[in-house]
């Protein structure tokens, strides 16, 4: 076929099993929007309120898929509003392919109207990014681009095309596309004999779970390796559902919002196994005393990983579902009766606990896990309601939170919700917000009503910047400098001039209410939690101190 580059972009797509593409036009894309224009009836195009908007979509459609997210973006200002989509992907793993359009060949380099070295701004928060300067090259590397973003450790991949080489044409051989695999060959028989070693040498195992174990869909592999292993499970923020929540080794998550149970126990243990996860400092507090009493056994498909934040023991290179396939056929069954009991005994003395009287974040959380009974893909922006989610939600599934754990994306929540719900129309999306988040990105309500994508926005509405104010009631002495948010903003009122629904709570019989109506509308909805501006998240660990030393608000009475 002899076709112009932007039909080669869409050919592309169509190779990839794309369905959905979200994005914003412009003068540099418009070539490639004429082409997708005729190919509508294949490609559903979601036109977002901002260019972030389509980063962030693409992004939970990739996490609720599993499938690559897509994103377009015109040249100058449009692929810059890319940027934050782009890293919040990166940080995270999430295989994304961007595809930006710059000015013509011969004007790049020359500061011409609306030019931007896209491929130089995201080189630094992409896994590989392109500059298609020959049409003869862009179905390899539109091919090469889909293929890098799902090899080993996913991630965003960038491709910039300049606008005459998206008109000009050249010949197009299709290509059948094979699926991306992992090479189970490629994993050292040597470190899989260590690792079993260790574990049988092992009385007191704690296995770490992270966001790898999501991502290589291990979750049946991981349930028979922490029932071979008998041991207590924890978890981060990106390994929420790999092993199920509701499960009675698992103890919460770790870290500075971990559970006293988690941090207490991964400071007492004598092997601490860590499957996919890459040692955060908001997991691991002063890394100096991290399981100092523990030898480290880590699984990363990454290597580089290895000896990055903490100095391990032993690693074992590979995907985690091969890697645990492995270490499960050589594996003996354990049994540690006394370090469960030990560890149960924990989970009795120092449960998650909250303020039952008042409408709370905690209360909110768990009243959606009650409606909903557990089965729906939750989403959140970043801060205390991030925090209320992750502990009060049980997930029992992968991919059924979805959030931005590493870069901590304010304004993530509503456009991933979008995409999680263009991904997985069959599911019920809840986006949970604090009011400072939903501000950043509100204006895509207008685009849920516009494609009557039915996600439910509920917006924990402290009138405060919660997180930041936590942190400077705990530390600042209570100077709220630029945290407090007194204005009159009517988020019922702007939802309703989108077109959505939109109710006010100010009890817990008034969300209850709200939200069982939520679920019969099955259309865009925005509810408006009044929480107190002082609600905390609990337990924590101040910065620089070690996980042992978490407190919680009881803690603090006694001193």
């Amino acid at each position: 076929m002899y076709i112009s580059g932007a039909e080669i972009v869409i050919a592309c797509l169509k190779e990839q099993g794309v369905d959905t593409v979200f994005g914003y036009p412009g003068g540099a894309i418009l070539n490639l929007y004429d082409a997708l224009y005729k190919h509508s009836d294949e490609i559903r195009h979601i036109l977002t309120s901002h260019e972030q908007g389509a980063a962030h979509a693409a992004d939970g459609y990739a996490r609720a898929t599993g499938r690559p997210g897509v994103c377009f973006a015109t040249s100058g200002p449009g692929a810059t509003n890319l940027v934050t989509g782009i890293a919040t992907a990166y940080m995270d793993s999430i295989p994304v392919v961007a595809i930006t359009c710059n000015v013509g060949v011969s004007l790049l380099g020359k500061d011409s109207f609306q030019e931007i070295d896209i491929a130089g701004i995201t080189m630094p928060i992409t896994k590989h990014n392109y500059i298609v300067k020959d049409v003869t090259k862009l179905a390899e590397t539109i091919r090469k681009a889909f293929c890098i973003a799902q090899t080993g450790r996913p991630g965003p991949v960038l491709v910039d095309i300049p606008k005459d080489i998206t008109a000009e044409k050249t010949d197009y051989k299709p290509a059948k596309i094979e699926s991306i695999v992992p090479i189970p060959e490629d994993i050292s028989e040597k470190e899989i004999e260590k690792a079993v070693s260790m574990i049988n040498k092992s009385r007191r195992p704690y296995i770490f779970v992270g966001g790898g174990a999501v991502l290589s869909g291990a979750d049946k592999e991981l349930m028979e390796f922490v029932n071979k292993s008998d041991a207590p499970v924890t978890d981060t923020l990106m390994g929420k559902g790999a092993f199920p929540g509701t499960d009675k080794r698992y103890t919460g998550m770790l870290g500075m919002h971990g559970t006293k149970t988690s941090n207490y126990g991964v400071s007492g243990c004598d092997l601490l196994i860590v499957v996919g996860a890459r040692f955060s400092d908001r997991v691991t507090g002063n890394t100096k005393k991290f399981a100092k009493n523990a030898k480290i056994l880590q699984f990363d498909v990454d290597e580089a990983e290895m000896n990055k934040n903490v100095i391990i023991t032993e690693g074992v290179t590979g995907d985690i579902k091969e890697v645990l396939k492995k270490v499960n056929e050589k594996l003996k069954q354990q049994s540690h009766p006394e370090w469960m009991n030990k560890i149960q005994e924990y989970k009795r003395k120092y449960p998650l606990q909250y303020h039952e009287s008042v409408l709370s974040g905690p209360f909110i959380v768990e009243e959606i896990y009650r409606q909903t009974k557990g089965d729906a893909l939750i989403v959140t922006e970043v801060g205390q309601h991030q925090m209320w989610a992750a502990q009060y939600y049980q997930y029992t599934k992968p991919r059924t939170l979805i959030t931005s754990g590493g870069l901590g994306t304010m304004g993530y929540g509503l456009g991933a919700a979008l995409g999680a719900k263009t991904g997985c129309p069959e599911k019920l999306v809840v986006n949970i917000a604090g009011d400072g988040c939903f501000r950043m990105n509100m204006n895509e309500i207008a685009t849920a009503v516009r494609y009557q994508i039915p996600v439910i926005q509920v917006v924990v509405n402290n009138h405060v910047l919660g997180m930041v104010r936590q942190w400077q009631d705990l530390f600042y002495e209570k100077r709220y400098s630029s945290t407090v948010i007194e204005d009159a903003v009517d988020f019922v009122k702007l939802a309703e001039a989108m077109g959505a629904e939109g109710i006010r709570v100010t009890t817990r019989e008034e969300f209850e209410k709200a939200f069982t109506r939520a679920l019969e509308l099955n259309r865009p909805i925005v509810i408006d939690c009044q929480i107190d501006s002082d609600e905390k998240v609990w337990p924590m660990v101040a910065p620089g101190a070690a996980i042992s030393d978490v407190f919680d608000e009881s803690d603090m009475k006694q001193e």
